[in-house]
């Protein structure tokens, strides 16, 4: 008898739990995935010729209906062609892992040193890109730059951007505190609808920003502004306080000595 409580326990109870949570699992990742890329459009618009085609069959419409069945096939392609860039990082994050990686174990930033040489740049006008790494590896944009490996400093980052030297038209990329790399290409964005003053800079910073979870600050030439492009989205021209409201919250940054008092309110309970 208790095996049999025991089988029909875990038919009745422990498997439909197990059902719901995965379930569950995988529609929250799905849909931060396609808040994350402009592929809720494509729901959107399934969404709503699911809807047409409803209402044709319930009201049988039959020249609607023979039309949407007639082009079901041909709407598939069409979709696949038109959101293949947004369908190529859905897949792309999927294939990378980014579901399973609950904690990136990335280091504290010296927030301070990059914003205040942004600052500096900022007001002399002098364009430059800087990519925060953060789960997703970038290793093919380190490939297109020079590895530095250095330690992250104020007056490396000025001399980069700051002067016309070999590396300052490219990105310099950050992890884990340290500059890996100087002079990175980044992919072009391939939105269609991005504002037509963007010059290369802000379009390289969405482009990597669509294709991977990085977070990418840009100075603007032409007027100075500061910007952050992240999760297949640019914010233009915000103040260096919000830069690093954003940027604490982002790449998990905890200021320094707060891990040791809250290790110590720990050991005190």
């Amino acid at each position: 008898m208790d095996w049999f409580a025991n089988i029909w326990i875990l038919h009745s109870v422990i498997l439909p739990i197990l059902d719901i949570g995965i379930l569950s699992f995988l529609i929250y990742h799905i849909y931060l995935l396609l808040v994350q890329t402009r592929a809720i459009q494509l729901v959107k618009g399934t969404f709503l010729v699911v809807l047409i085609y409803a209402l044709a069959f319930f009201l049988q419409l039959k020249t609607l209906l023979w039309i949407m069945n007639s082009l079901a096939t041909v709407l598939v392609v069409i979709v696949a062609i038109v959101f293949q860039p947004e369908l190529r990082n859905i897949f792309t994050r999927i294939g990378q892992g980014e579901w399973f990686r609950f904690n990136s174990g990335a280091k504290p930033y010296q927030l301070d040193t990059v914003l205040n040489a942004v600052e500096v740049l900022a007001g002399r006008k002098r364009g430059s890109l800087i990519v925060f790494a953060r789960n997703v590896g970038l290793k093919n944009i380190i490939d297109t730059g020079t590895r530095l490996g250095a330690e992250l400093s104020s007056s490396l980052i000025l001399t980069i951007f700051g002067h016309d030297t070999p590396l300052h038209d490219g990105a310099l990329l950050i992890q884990s505190g340290k500059i890996l790399a100087a002079g990175c290409f980044l992919p072009l964005s391939e939105q269609a609808d991005i504002r037509r003053s963007f010059g290369t800079r802000h379009r390289a910073a969405l482009g990597l920003a669509e294709d991977t979870d990085a977070v990418v600050l840009v100075v603007s030439e032409e007027t100075g502004a500061v910007s952050l492009a992240y999760d297949g989205n640019l914010f233009y021209d915000l103040s260096t306080d919000e830069i690093r409201r954003q940027l604490k919250t982002l790449l998990n940054f905890r200021e320094e000595g707060e891990e040791e008092r809250e290790e110590a309110i720990v050991e005190e309970q």
